[in-house]
């Protein structure tokens, strides 16, 4: 499938503001591990092969095992992950489905047994975040496969 547009080069300044807000999302108190299955997460849902690509190969470059990002998909039913990354997938999940669903007071009261008002708030910007990327990487069909690890080779 051929892209439609750079995007990067057609809004330059309003790709440098997502950049922004993702370099903003690594500098908080998260940890990247967290951060790179809460992205494939969103990626699943939202259906965008550009950036399961790219977070799939970021997550396995930081250590992630392959069981665990196989898994991600049916992450209530693998006992693999913590209860730290459980609030944060459910979290993840009703953000992300908010037009479908509300964010219930239940999920609301998981996460914030694990994470501070701050994290939270970090947590969501980092959803946000990637739910912008997929809509920008799927309407303007980002080429799919091609992501290559900084200081890797392809």
């Amino acid at each position: 499938m051929d892209s439609r547009i750079d995007y990067r080069k057609a809004a330059p300044d309003a790709f440098k503001a997502m950049l922004d807000l993702e370099a903003a999302v690594h500098r908080g108190s998260l940890e990247d591990s967290l951060i790179e299955l809460v992205k494939m997460r969103v990626s699943q849902i939202n259906g965008c092969g550009y950036c399961l690509d790219m977070h799939s190969k970021e997550a396995r470059a930081a250590g992630e095992t392959e069981q665990r990002l196989y898994l991600l998909q049916v992450w209530r039913e693998a006992p693999i992950y913590t209860a730290r990354e459980r609030a944060a997938l459910a979290w993840a999940e009703a953000v992300t489905l908010v037009a479908q669903s509300e964010v219930s007071d239940e999920v609301y009261a998981a996460v914030r047994e694990q994470f501070d008002e701050r994290a939270l708030v970090e947590l969501n910007l980092a959803i946000i975040a990637i739910n912008g990327w997929n809509r920008m990487a799927i309407a303007f069909r980002a080429r799919v496969g091609d992501y290559v690890v900084a200081g890797k080779s392809k």
